[in-house]
C-alpha cells in the first residue's frame, strides 16, 4: 500500500494558495483515477483507491502546515506503512514555476510542513517537488507562499496537475522515470520537428542558358557571294 501525502492549509482562505499545491496533486489524482469520497481521518482528509496494481492512499494533513508530520504518522502507523511507501507532494520554492522533481531523502530546507513530518515520522520517505519560484528575498517567503496563484500562472499550474496525474499511476508502482516523462509530456512537450512559422525556401535559382555563339564577320567580296550563290 502506498501512503500519498499532500501538504496544505485547511479552509477555503487558502485552497488556491502556493504552498497548497499539494493539496492541488492529490485532488486532480483523485478526481481523474475514480478515487472514493474524501472522509475526515488522521487529523487530515483521506481518500482511498487504486492506481494500477497498488492500492493507494491519499491523505491531506488539517493540522496546518508546521504540524503535517502529527497526521502523516498517524496514517502510516495505522497502515503500517513505511517511509520507503510514503510520497509527499509540496511546494517547492527553489524550482522554477511548473518545474518538478523526484526526490528521496534529505534536508527539509526550511519547509514547515517537510520539518514536522521529519520530526514525528521519518526523513526517508519520497518527495515530489513542485516548482513555484522565489520571491527573490526571504522576508517576502511566508507573504507569498500563502498567497493566491495569480492568473497568469494558470496555464503551467494546470499543465504541472495535469501531469503529475498522469504519471501517478506508474509513481504508484515504482517507476520514477515514467513518472517524470509523464510530468514532462505536459509540461514541455516535444517540439514539431519544422519549425513553426519558418517560410520555405525558394528553390535555387537554375543557371543562365550558355549563349549562342555569335556568327563569324563575313568577309567575303560582293563577286565572291555572288560566285559561292550559284555554285
Amino acid at each position: 500500500m502506498r501512503l500519498f501525502v499532500g501538504l496544505g492549509n485547511p479552509g477555503a482562505k487558502y485552497a488556491r494558495n502556493r504552498h497548497n499545491i499539494g493539496f492541488m496533486a492529490l485532488d486532480r489524482i483523485a478526481e481523474d483515477h475514480g478515487f472514493g469520497p474524501w472522509r475526515a481521518k488522521f487529523q487530515g482528509q483521506v481518500s482511498e483507491g487504486r492506481l494500477g496494481l497498488e492500492k493507494v492512499l491519499l491523505l491531506k494533513p488539517e493540522t496546518y502546515m508546521n504540524l503535517s508530520g502529527n497526521s502523516v504518522s498517524a496514517a502510516a502507523q495505522f497502515y503500517k506503512i513505511g517511509p520507503e511507501d510514503v510520497i509527499v507532494f509540496h511546494d517547492e520554492l527553489d524550482l522554477a514555476p511548473g518545474k518538478c522533481r523526484f526526490k528521496t531523502g534529505g534536508g527539509h530546507a526550511g519547509h514547515n510542513g517537510l520539518r514536522s513530518i521529519h520530526a514525528q515520522f521519518s526523513d526517508k520517505y519520497h518527495r515530489v517537488r513542485m516548482g513555484i519560484g522565489h520571491p527573490g528575498h526571504k522576508d517576502a517567503v511566508s507573504h507569498y507562499v500563502l498567497h493566491d496563484f495569480p492568473k497568469a500562472d494558470q496555464d503551467w499550474l494546470d499543465d504541472l496537475l495535469r501531469g503529475i496525474s498522469d504519471g501517478a499511476k506508474p509513481l504508484a508502482e515504482g517507476h520514477t522515470g515514467k513518472f517524470m516523462n509523464a510530468v514532462a509530456l505536459r509540461t514541455a512537450p516535444p517540439r514539431s520537428s519544422k519549425t513553426a512559422g519558418k517560410p520555405e525556401q525558394e528553390p535555387a535559382p537554375k543557371p543562365d542558358a550558355k549563349p549562342e555563339p555569335e556568327p563569324e564577320p563575313d568577309s567575303r567580296s560582293a563577286i565572291q557571294k555572288l560566285v559561292d550563290k550559284f555554285k
